[in-house]
């Protein structure tokens, strides 16, 4: 196992992130096109927050939440390869990261059924703190 593999879940999270993005413009764009807002409507802060349907609001808020966790999940696997710590085990777990991420994903942007989504994310979330727990147990046990 070459220490760079770890660098596959890392791009597929970024990835994940900018698929994200530009279907949050797509939906965002095709709102405000449709109900013909100007420009000039869009400035006042706040002003459509209350008007967004869960199609529109619903991806905006899993582009934030991309910045949450995996920020966490960047920050292991940066400091797993700069250690030379990867091994299959780190690699496997992130993989179970992108994959529960991507689902979560996929469910908050579309239909959104929330115990789904909540699982989804457990999941995700759970082997973002094994690799930290495990990382954490190697540097202290040594």
């Amino acid at each position: 196992m070459t220490q760079d593999q770890v660098f596959g879940p890392f791009l597929a999270t970024v990835f994940l992130t900018l698929l994200v993005w530009v279907y949050m413009y797509i939906r965002r764009i095709g709102f405000i096109t449709s109900r013909k807002i100007s420009p000039q409507d869009l400035a006042a802060p706040g002003s459509l927050v209350h008007i967004w349907p869960p199609g529109v609001s619903n991806p905006s808020d899993n582009l934030k939440n991309l910045f949450e966790i995996p920020v966490l999940f960047y920050v292991l696997v940066l400091y797993l390869f700069i250690t030379k710590q990867v091994d299959a085990i780190y690699v496997n777990a992130a993989w179970v990261f992108v994959v529960f991420r991507a689902l979560h994903s996929i469910v908050h942007c579309t239909f959104n059924l929330i115990m789904l989504r909540f699982y989804l994310y457990l999941f995700a979330t759970l082997a973002v703190w094994f690799i930290a727990i495990r990382a954490a147990f190697i540097y202290f046990s040594v």
